[in-house]
């Protein structure tokens, strides 16, 4: 595999010569922010941030719809901080509400960026770690919480985290706090904070449950929706037809034939995310694995050692679809293709952002038929199938064990998501011994 680097800017480069482009001056932002800004590299607003950065600086509440990757993180960043500039400090004022830790990891990240020399002070909270550091930063006075809700209402329970002077809240990705069971805890939170607040809400899709949050939660809303939710028109899409069996054989020889950067491999459970990430080990290339049944400190590794270079590919469930900002990823390899057209938008929105370009791959079987249907549908246009010149598509699948169970290869243990009773051992033969010769 290939290993190169990119400092593009963030925007693209023919904006800055237009002489009437939008830059983040026009939003008169208090001056103190003004570090923060020139420390992310921001120049040109990008469309979500030049609709709802005004509606939210005149406090607005704001529904908000847009791509992955499009800065919707600092569309709501950006006026929480030039509101806490002035008021209360030591007290939590503003609350972002978020799904998982990698996303409350990484909105913190922005805030801590753009909030350099205002002496604002954040905390995440989130469970899968131990609570006294979160509950030190609580009575440290951190001013914005990026929360995820089970954690946090054990907090606000136990007495550590105080709602009453929130004024900010803001509820984000609630489509997948949805998928994830938290709508009921997100109700609690919503009645936990002060009723006279500003609340923000930004969410890929609108399932009835989060239409009725967003009545219940938001009064007289500004709504954003930054066009159709359509894959990134900078990523390329191509769909690679794979007998069930010969799913793992075909990657390894897609990631050993292709020019790559850094690729997030999605596979639909984390037996197989640990599976896969094993066998691509197994034959000399860097790869790491990121699923729920790691802790929090091998998840933040892996996060880590993804985006320094040192592993060249992830392995990963849905966790990993959303809230990952990795700007050079490359590819985009769906080993298992996804449940819902939203999440094969969101793996593969991974790649292809600020203005780079990407890749998208798809194993695909039989099974898969009406899903590609629909994305086909979504985006107007014919998904190109490719083969791999030289791949054997005819091999046979492994016979069945003398107990009655299934090969390595066969079905069950090659992509239809169901986790088998017991991990088969790796035959020594499985991988590396049994893939053809790389082409030349």
């Amino acid at each position: 595999m290939s290993s190169t680097s990119s400092t593009a800017n963030l925007f693209p480069a023919e904006q800055k010569n237009k002489k009437d482009f939008m830059n983040f001056n026009n939003f008169n932002f208090d001056p103190r922010l003004k570090q923060g800004i020139t420390k992310a590299g921001y120049e040109t607003p990008t469309p979500i941030q030049e609709a709802a950065i005004p509606a939210a600086l005149r406090g607005r509440d704001i529904i908000g719809t847009a791509q992955t990757g499009t800065g919707k993180t600092a569309a709501f960043v950006l006026p929480i901080l030039n509101k806490l500039l002035n008021g209360t400090r030591n007290t939590p004022r503003a609350l972002i509400v978020t799904p998982t830790r990698e996303l409350a990891d990484q909105i913190n990240d922005v805030v801590k960026t753009l909030s350099a020399g205002t002496k604002l002070k954040s905390a995440t909270i989130y469970g899968g770690v131990g609570a006294g550091p979160q509950i030190q930063a609580l009575r440290n006075g951190a001013e914005i919480l990026v929360a995820c809700p089970g954690r946090l209402l054990d907090l606000i329970a136990q007495g550590h985290a105080k709602m009453a002077n929130i004024e900010i809240l803001v509820l984000d990705e609630a489509d997948r706090m949805f998928d994830m069971g938290f709508l009921p805890d997100v109700r609690r939170i919503v009645k936990a904070v002060p009723e006279k607040r500003q609340t923000m809400m930004f969410s890929a899709t609108f399932p009835p449950d989060v239409e009725l949050l967003a009545k219940q939660a938001l009064k007289e809303p500004q709504k954003i929706a930054m066009g159709i939710v359509k894959p990134a028109h900078t990523v390329e899409h191509a769909l690679y037809p794979v007998p069930q069996h010969l799913k793992t054989k075909l990657l390894l020889e897609l990631l050993k034939r292709t020019d790559t950067n850094s690729v997030i491999v999605f596979t639909r459970t984390k037996h197989r995310a640990h599976r896969v990430a094993q066998q691509i080990k197994r034959e000399g290339l860097s790869a790491t694995s990121l699923h729920g049944d790691r802790t929090q400190g091998q998840r933040q590794a892996a996060i880590k050692g993804f985006k320094s270079g040192h592993h060249d590919i992830m392995v990963a469930t849905d966790i990993a679809a959303r809230g990952l900002d990795i700007e050079t990823v490359s590819h985009v390899i769906n080993f298992d293709m996804p449940d819902t057209a939203d999440a094969y938008i969101h793996r593969i929105g991974r790649t292809g952002r600020a203005q780079r370009t990407g890749d998208a791959f798809t194993l695909v079987t039989d099974e898969d038929k009406d899903m590609i249907r629909t994305l086909e549908r979504i985006m107007g246009q014919t998904l190109k199938r490719e083969t791999l010149e030289d791949f054997d598509y005819t091999a046979p699948a492994p016979p069945r064990t003398d107990s009655g169970g299934r090969g390595r290869g066969a079905p069950r243990g090659g992509g239809d998501g169901r986790r088998p009773p017991k991990p088969a051992p790796t035959p020594k033969s499985y991988g590396r011994n049994r893939l053809a010769p790389r082409k030349k």
